[in-house]
């Protein structure tokens, strides 16, 4: 018997990522999954393009995969994000099926994967959750390589995928990331392994690392913490959650059998790349993080906004 998984997926205005990231699912060949949708408030044709593609009036177009017209329609229920707290969903769990959740506001990345994960743990007690950013395309086996190595240690409560860029200078094989370290003494506190070593440096399938990539998360369904912390609105969430489980002995790793591709794989490497709003939304964020981590913190403060200016002024002057 294969294990049960919920794969969460979270789109704001992003309706054209979605449907390549979801029609790549629905051609996974792994036997068991659900997918559940939630819409943070879009305000663009979101919901109606969702809509559509499920009843095959849209294709979509990938260097990834070939559309694949046979498994539509995709049924859909639609919930308010109040509704799911309400009642549970009794329907037959099918691979050809789509749970949208319809937020009333922008409940960001943490509370609004929190709301599916609370509604599926309650509705159809998976065996296993996964966080998958909608930007991304995953690879027919990636799914079922990952249960493959879950099962293997009862120790390991997060893994991840191996995340390729999805176009890099129109390459598809340049690694994104290979999960991360942790370094409190440091802003912002974490690093990806890629900024230290290369694939090539692990020869072994499975990296045990701090904390793995959000933009692909797989969770064991009795870990003793099952909710991403919604202080953290703008990242570190994956990070901040990693930590926690690890102090109950969860490791954390990523396998390199299982792949996925990400359009925006690059973001926690860029800083202010959206202005000064993106930014010090970022900062605030790694702040909350470093609090919440650091016994230390107020100590630590002056050195942490030290380490910030220099590193935004480096930014500005090699844009200059």
């Amino acid at each position: 018997m294969n294990p049960l998984v919920s794969i969460i997926i979270l789109n704001w205005n992003g309706w054209q990522d979605t449907l390549e990231c979801l029609e790549s699912l629905y051609q996974i060949d792994y036997p068991n999954y659900h997918v559940i949708l939630v819409d943070n408030h879009s305000q663009d044709q979101s919901l109606e393009k969702i809509r559509e593609y499920c009843q095959g009036k849209i294709t979509t177009e990938s260097k990834f995969y070939t559309y694949h017209p046979e498994n539509k329609p995709i049924t859909i229920t639609e919930l308010t994000n109040q509704e799911v707290q309400e009642q549970v969903n009794d329907i037959e769990i099918l691979n050809n099926h789509l749970t949208l959740i319809k937020n009333d506001r922008n409940y960001g990345f943490a509370a609004g994967n929190n709301i599916a994960i609370k509604y599926t743990r309650k509705a159809h007690n998976p065996d296993y959750i996964l966080l998958l950013n909608n930007d991304t395309v995953v690879d027919p086996e990636f799914l079922t390589k990952l249960i493959q190595a879950a099962k293997k240690d009862p120790y390991i409560g997060i893994l991840a995928p191996l995340i390729y860029y999805y176009d890099y200078d129109g390459s598809q094989e340049v690694v994104a990331n290979l999960g991360g370290k942790v370094n409190i003494k440091k802003y912002p506190g974490y690093y990806d392994l890629t900024e230290i070593s290369s694939l090539e440096d692990y020869p072994e399938n499975i990296i045990e690392c701090d904390w793995v990539s959000g933009a692909a998360l797989l969770l064991k369904s009795k870990l003793p913490i099952m909710q991403l912390n919604d202080d953290l609105f703008f990242g570190c969430e994956d990070i901040d959650l990693a930590l926690k489980l690890k102090e109950y002995g969860y490791k954390s790793v990523v396998v390199l059998d299982s792949f996925i591709w990400h359009k925006e794989a690059v973001s926690r490497k860029k800083r202010s790349s959206g202005g000064a709003k993106r930014a010090l939304m970022e900062i605030r964020s790694n702040l909350t993080f470093l609090k919440a981590h650091n016994n230390h913190y107020y100590p630590y403060l002056p050195l942490y906004l030290l380490q910030i200016f220099v590193l935004y002024f480096k930014i500005i002057i090699k844009r200059n």
